[in-house]
């Protein structure tokens, strides 16, 4: 990123061979491009329409903008043969439970695993979560622990997440239908995983009505309790929502107050509460990292309803209902037919 002396800036974003040029004044970027170009063979493709499989579509005059990888998922269902597959409502449905117990230990049933693409296709899903799809990253997190042994029912589960996608390749990011604030909203799963009794830690960050940063992780350490589960996962989220606060300072763009929002009143104390007794001692002192940072009021903790906590379709299988809620908390909407 580079400022000039009037406020302005252009941010340039490089992957490999891909890259963005973004800023105020349409000169200065064009001025870049050629110097750029005398270094490097370049081919200006004009207004960003695409970049690493996304569409971009823009609404200027509503100012809206739309992210989306309808086209990769078509590909992705297609390439795995589950292009007309009977579509289902959720990424991952609550009779799944999947354990080690499920991997193949025989080596008949592993020969046979060994033909079906686990891998490939978890890998692509993992990339379709990570840029545009929030409302996956439990699922693919899940499946994603046993890459190294898949049993049956793990591929079923796999198989479900592409159904879902099936039903879903429309939805896409939507950014502009809210006010350009930035949110954090944080959640938990008590000991979720059934092997190692980890519990899931969640966030989701939002701005201008879209999730911008999320994350859907086994925690390090086994919990001895809701509030301790909670706490840990309001320190992830702390983190995150932190560095998200440098970096719109750095673009000069400033809010009165950075929130992170917790449906956990108990561990909102916790956190609050500087004082070391017997039911927190046992906690590492990494997670309280958090108490410094209320403190020194870099952001505030607050507490929020569970129906209105976006994160908790990071944590946990959830009925419909609640689903379809959290994912309109992330901006994630239906778009019409995408051309390519």
């Amino acid at each position: 990123m580079k400022k000039f002396s009037n406020g302005e800036f252009i941010i340039l974003l490089l992957y490999v061979d891909d890259m963005l040029i973004i800023g105020h004044d349409t000169k200065e970027i064009g001025d870049l491009k050629k110097e750029l170009s005398k270094s490097f063979a370049m081919k200006d493709l004009g207004v960003a329409k695409q970049i690493l499989g996304m569409k971009i579509i823009r609404d200027r005059k509503n100012g809206k903008l739309w992210l989306s990888q309808q086209k990769y998922i078509e590909k992705v269902l297609e390439r795995f043969n589950m292009g007309n597959a009977k579509p289902v409502g959720t990424p991952l449905a609550g009779h799944f439970k999947l354990s080690k117990k499920q991997c193949l230990t025989g080596k008949i049933g592993r020969e046979e695993m060994e033909k079906v693409p686990y891998a490939f296709v978890v890998g692509s899903l993992m990339y379709a979560m990570v840029c545009t799809r929030p409302d996956i990253a439990h699922a693919v997190g899940v499946v994603s622990r046993y890459l190294s042994n898949p049993g049956k029912e793990h591929w079923q589960a796999v198989k479900w997440i592409l159904r879902y996608l099936r039903g879903t390749f429309r939805f896409c990011l939507c950014f502009g239908a809210g006010k350009p604030v930035l949110d954090g909203y944080t959640d938990a799963d008590m000991a979720g995983d059934v092997d190692s009794r980890k519990s899931t830690s969640g966030y989701m960050m939002t701005f201008a009505g879209g999730a911008v940063s999320w994350q859907s992780k086994l925690q390090k350490c086994v919990a001895l309790s809701s509030t301790e589960v909670e706490y840990i996962a309001i320190t992830e989220a702390g983190k995150e929502l932190l560095w998200m606060k440098r970096f719109l300072q750095e673009l000069d763009l400033n809010q009165e107050r950075y929130v992170v929002h917790s449906d956990s009143q108990s561990a909102i104390h916790l956190s609050k509460n500087l004082t070391f007794h017997s039911r927190s001692k046992h906690i590492e002192v990494r997670y309280h990292w958090i108490r410094d940072a209320l403190e020194r009021k870099q952001f505030s903790l607050e507490k929020i309803h569970t129906d209105d906590n976006g994160s908790d379709m990071m944590t946990k299988t959830l009925p419909m209902g609640k689903f379809a809620t959290c994912k309109m908390k992330a901006g994630m909407v239906e778009y019409g037919p995408i051309s390519s």
